[in-house]
């Protein structure tokens, strides 16, 4: 158990975490609740399953890890099983959604390659392997 809360105060877990709170309050709402121009959880589940092959049930639970990083990124409070859960996420995205795009993020043609997802799937092994940092409840229970 003291590995799932064991951290350092090093500043730099903060802005990850902040930097992938962030993203996924906006992402994770796209897809949760239709906000920002987003499909909704429905529609948005559809098309995973109709395009990817995605289970609903995967599908909802990914929609679940989406918003559960959101708080616990902002919190640092059980930044592991949240960053663990997110990476298998941002993998599936990349090599589902963008592998096939190559490397860059805008493609002449559409599509998006995978630019964007490798940097937040490092971003969040770095959390993953690092823990939540300075100014976190996991630190704080770690003490």
């Amino acid at each position: 158990m003291d590995w799932l809360f064991q951290t350092t105060d090093s500043l730099s877990y903060v802005f990850l975490r902040f930097g992938l709170a962030m993203t996924f309050f906006f992402h994770g709402t796209q897809h949760a609740f239709g906000w920002h121009g987003g499909k909704g959880m429905k529609d948005q589940i559809a098309n995973w399953h109709n395009k990817y092959h995605i289970p609903v049930a995967i599908g909802m639970f990914g929609t679940f890890v989406e918003l559960f990083t959101v708080i616990s990124m902002a919190l640092g409070f059980l930044i592991r099983p949240a960053a663990f859960f997110l990476a298998i996420f941002i993998a599936t995205a990349m090599f589902k959604s963008h592998w096939g795009h190559g490397f860059f993020l805008q493609q002449k043609g559409g599509g998006s390659g995978i630019e964007y997802t490798l940097a937040l799937l490092l971003m969040t092994l770095a959390v993953l392997f690092g823990g939540a940092g300075a100014f976190s409840i996991d630190r704080m229970i770690s003490r």
